[in-house]
This record gives structure tokens, C-alpha cells and sequence, in this order.
């Protein structure tokens, strides 16, 4: 004797698939005539050493179960359904998800596990009840759960222009642009909070082609068979491919789901253009010093809500102002730095001095990003405004954030030329000579070098009269017909006898055979004779009204 999986009646095991077929009617020995001893699980030798001709395969055993069959149809009384739907959990069995799609099953627990019995809620299905996750960090337990309680976000503030599509249920495909800790991902979970859509989060770090293709086919059949959206949450989309990013073209196109993509990168580069097309870009700035210091405020009044934990006295309003400044709008940073600081204010004999001076934090510094980009910038229009002080904050800024030293001194090469110029050419050489000590010494010795002509540069006289007139060059080649104007023949060279036969170069005046190198000789184009590209002054010729406005 066997005890079926299925229903728990005791049954011949030669008789078991039959009595499966007939959704367990038939075939059931009476268990009272039956004694322990002699009785068989279905997982003992008796029904493993059954003939092959007598078992079935469980792909068999399923299908003959759960599916419709025209000669053997299961009813919805069939035990094993009936005791799923009271969530009973089976043993050694597959219980089906009615979560899931028709004929989707889901594989049960180990057959380890004990035989629970949940009562079935009044109201709808059995939910599982979980106890908040104290393990989680603090950034993450302190997430906001409504568009209410972000801070700092004026697009989905009261009046904000996201916040009215949200609610005028016109929620568009959308690209959110912002640095780290600035709540892209917070405000697109609060999104999913607010419309009546299929919520899917999808990382680009972990995530595939076939991944995406899925995800779209399943928003295709829900919106064919509900009419429910699907909105689609892709984090880090800038580190999707372009190839990759043009497999959401078509069903952002068509409406199959709507698009949430953030990214830390300026998506003017790092996504393609047919999909900016088709969503609205919208950027998230970084967070004030008072913004961080609610959003502080708001994580300790939760952390020690209870009245058995007051609040510890080290962690006052002084010391939250503290740690927004060194977050540096970074709302994630904060957080963490409050649970090391809570954590720091447990030890006996802490003071405040030694928390701040463990709670050390690097600066925040893309290399490959905007920061990279927008603090040579900053830099290079230090030194070209003759600010040698905020020229020594950039370089030391980007040296502190790990910035390759030779990319600095490479930029100051440029300047030398660029800006100081025929003001003062020695400065070139300084330039070069800055290069070539920091590529032979490396850091951390080359910030000095790097410094000394940092410093040179921003004090030196400015002169831009080479740099505009090669740009005014550049620009004389934009006219209709002036790149293509033949070289004066007298200037061509001849190398070989027929361009020498022909005239090339015969009427050129050679200067150095010339008193003082002076000839009347034309070097030009004779459609350009007469043009001028270097002028004759240094700089420009504007005045700055802020500046005539503090001289008076």
C-alpha cells in the first residue's frame, strides 16, 4: 500500500495512476483494515520498486492531474486543489501558484519541511505576514513610501510638473537624470504606489536582451487580456549598450509599457537619441544642506520613537548639521552616516570629536562622468580669470578624488598656449616641462610641480591673439569656395621635373637670401588677399557692467 501525495488516502501502489485519473475517487483501501506496520510512503522502496510499465513519469503524473483531459476531466472538488486553496503546503508534491498564469507550477517546499496549516482569511487570500527587516541599512528602511514625504524634488512637489502627470493618470515614459542619493529610485517606487499599473524593477547591471524581451511580451498579454499598463523601472539604463537600449524603442513606441529610466550620467550621451526622443527627461537636484537635515531629522525621530530609547545626547542638532554638510546632497550618504554615527554612540566614552573624526568620507568624484568634465572646467576657468586660489581648490579637489595627475597637467599645457600665449611663451615650456615631472615622479610629489604651475598660470599675463586668429581661420574655411583655393603656384613645391616645368615654385623669393628676410612677396590665395585673421590686440574688447558697477 502507498498513501497518495495527493489526497493522503492509502491505495494499492499498483493501482496509484489509476487512481490519480479518477481524481482520487477509485481505488481507495479502507485505512482502518490496514495495520501501521505494513504500510508504505510513496517515497519507500514499495512504490520505487514498482515495473515501469506500472509507473509514470511525474511530468505524467502532472499533466494527467492538472489539465483539462476530454476523457477524465478534474474537477475544481479535486482534493489536491482543495487543499491548496485552504493553504495546506504538500509534501513531497508540487503545489500550484494561483498567482501565477494558468498551468504554471511552481516547485514545492523540501520535502523536509513540516506540514503547516494556515486558517483562510475572511476577506480574500492569505497573506504573509512579514516583520519589518531591522537588517536592512538605514537608507533603505527610511525610503519614502509617498510622493509627500520627498524632500528637495520640486517636480513632484505640490505644484510640481511630474507630480501633475502622476495624478492626471498621463504618466509618460521618462528618463530621470540626477547624481546619487537624489531619490530617482524612490520617486519611481512611489510612482508605482500611485497608478494602477504593473510595477516591474529591472536593473541594467544584471539584466539582458532576452531578459527585456520577456518583460515586454508579458506587458504585451496583460494589456491584450486586463488593459493594465505595465510601467518598467530600469536603474543604471546608461549601462545598457546602445544596441541594447534600442530593444525598448518598439514598445515604448507603442505604448506596450511606459519607461522609467535613471541614470547618474548626462543621458545627452550615454542614452541614444531615438529613445530621449520618445521619453521626457526630467533632472533631480542634488539636495540642499536642509533637505539632508530633514530627511535626518525625520530617520532619528523613527529610530527612537519608542520611549524606552531616548535619543542619544551626542546626536544633537549641531551634530546633524555636521553631517548634511559632509553628506554633499547625497541623501543615501547621510543615512549611512547617521546608522555608523548611531552605532559609534554605543560605545562607552565616546565623544564627539572622535565620531567626526570616524566618520570619514570620500569626495564625490566621477572620473568618467560629469564630475570629471564640469571640475576641469571649473579649473581651467580659474586659472584663465587669474584666480589663483580657486585654480588651487580644483587641483586640489580632483588630486584628493584620485584624478590622473598627466590628464591636469596635459589641460595646462593647453592653457599655456590657449590663454597666457604670446603674453609670455615661456610659459609653454613650463607647461611641458610640469608634464614631463609628473610623468617621471608621479604622485603623491607631482601635486607639487602641478601647483607651482597652476599658480604660474593663473598670474601670468593673458593673451588669446594666436588662439582667435587660428579659430578666425577656422572659420574663413566655413565660406562657400575658400577651402578648395588653389595654392599660388610660386609657393608650390616642385620635386620633380615636370611640376618644376610646369612653373611650381620658379618665382619664389627665398627670404633668407634677402636683406633683413623682407621681399614683396604674397602668401595668400588671391581670392583672400588682403584678410586678416591675427589681430592686434591681446584680449577683447567688452566691459564687464559688474565690474563697473563695484568700481563705483
Amino acid at each position: 500500500m502507498v498513501e497518495c501525495p495527493a489526497c493522503g488516502k492509502c491505495v494499492q501502489s499498483t493501482k496509484i495512476n489509476d487512481h490519480l485519473d479518477s481524481g482520487c475517487q477509485t481505488f481507495v483501501v479502507d485505512s482502518s483494515s490496514i495495520s501501521s506496520s505494513s504500510f508504505q510512503g510513496p517515497s519507500t522502496q514499495s512504490y520505487s520498486s514498482m515495473p515501469p510499465s506500472q509507473k509514470r513519469a511525474p511530468s505524467s503524473f502532472f499533466h494527467t492531474s492538472f489539465t483539462n483531459r476530454q476523457s477524465n476531466p478534474v474537477k475544481a472538488t479535486h482534493p489536491l486543489i482543495n487543499s491548496i486553496g485552504q493553504g495546506t503546503k504538500l509534501n513531497g508534491a508540487l503545489k500550484r501558484s494561483f498567482d501565477e498564469g494558468p498551468g504554471e507550477i511552481l516547485p514545492a517546499h523540501d520535502a523536509s519541511s513540516k506540514v503547516e496549516s494556515v486558517e483562510p482569511a475572511e476577506t480574500g487570500p492569505v497573506l504573509k505576514r512579514t516583520k519589518t527587516n531591522r537588517s536592512a541599512p538605514l537608507a533603505e528602511r527610511m525610503r519614502p513610501q509617498s510622493l509627500d514625504d520627498i524632500f528637495g524634488q520640486d517636480l513632484v512637489g505640490p505644484h510640481g510638473v511630474l507630480r501633475s502627470l502622476i495624478e492626471s493618470d498621463r504618466l509618460p515614459s521618462m528618463i530621470l537624470w540626477g547624481a546619487s542619493g537624489t531619490g530617482k529610485t524612490t520617486i519611481a517606487r512611489c510612482i508605482a504606489n500611485r497608478v494602477a499599473s504593473r510595477f516591474i524593477e529591472m536593473n541594467a547591471t544584471s539584466s539582458g536582451v532576452a531578459e527585456c524581451k520577456k518583460i515586454f511580451g508579458d506587458a504585451a498579454n496583460e494589456l491584450a487580456l486586463t488593459g493594465r499598463k505595465t510601467v518598467v523601472f530600469c536603474d543604471e539604463i546608461h549601462r545598457f549598450t546602445k544596441a541594447q537600449q534600442d530593444v525598448f524603442l518598439k514598445p515604448v513606441e507603442a505604448g506596450t509599457i511606459t519607461l522609467i529610466g535613471a541614470t547618474t550620467e548626462n543621458p545627452s550621451f550615454k542614452v541614444v537619441n531615438a529613445l530621449l526622443s520618445r521619453c521626457r527627461t526630467f533632472t533631480l537636484q542634488r539636495l540642499t544642506t536642509a533637505d539632508i537635515q530633514r530627511v535626518l531629522s525625520r530617520a532619528l525621530q523613527t529610530e527612537f520613537s519608542i520611549p524606552s530609547s531616548p535619543l542619544p545626547p551626542l546626536l544633537d542638532e549641531e551634530f546633524i548639521g555636521y553631517l548634511a554638510n559632509f553628506a554633499d546632497g547625497d541623501a543615501r550618504t547621510a543615512l549611512n552616516l547617521l546608522e555608523l554615527a548611531i552605532s559609534l554612540t554605543s560605545r562607552e566614552g565616546m565623544t564627539r570629536e572622535e565620531m567626526k573624526a570616524s566618520l570619514t568620507k570620500t569626495l564625490v568624484y566621477d572620473r568618467a562622468g560629469d564630475q570629471h568634465y564640469d571640475t576641469i572646467s571649473a579649473f581651467h576657468k580659474s586659472v584663465r580669470g587669474s584666480d589663483p586660489d580657486a585654480a588651487l581648490y580644483y587641483l586640489a579637489r580632483m588630486l584628493q578624488s584620485g584624478e590622473d595627475p598627466l590628464f591636469i597637467a596635459r589641460r595646462m599645457v593647453v592653457i599655456a598656449s590657449e590663454d597666457v600665449g604670446l603674453a609670455d611663451n615661456s610659459l609653454l615650456s613650463l607647461a611641458t616641462s610640469t608634464f614631463t615631472a609628473t610623468q617621471q615622479i608621479g604622485m603623491p610629489e607631482a601635486r607639487i610641480p602641478l601647483a607651482h604651475c597652476a599658480v604660474a598660470l593663473s598670474l601670468a599675463p593673458k593673451s588669446t591673439r594666436a588662439y582667435r586668429g587660428l579659430n578666425n581661420a577656422f572659420a574663413a574655411l566655413k565660406e562657400p569656395g575658400i577651402a578648395g583655393l588653389p595654392i599660388p603656384i610660386h609657393l608650390r613645391n616642385a620635386p620633380t621635373r615636370l611640376m618644376r616645368e610646369l612653373g611650381y615654385g620658379r618665382e619664389y623669393k627665398y627670404n633668407p637670401n634677402y636683406k633683413d628676410g623682407k621681399v614683396k612677396q604674397d602668401y595668400l590665395p588671391d581670392a583672400l588677399l588682403g584678410r586678416t585673421f591675427l589681430e592686434d590686440r591681446d584680449l577683447g574688447t567688452e566691459t564687464d557692467q559688474d565690474l563697473a558697477t563695484d568700481g563705483a
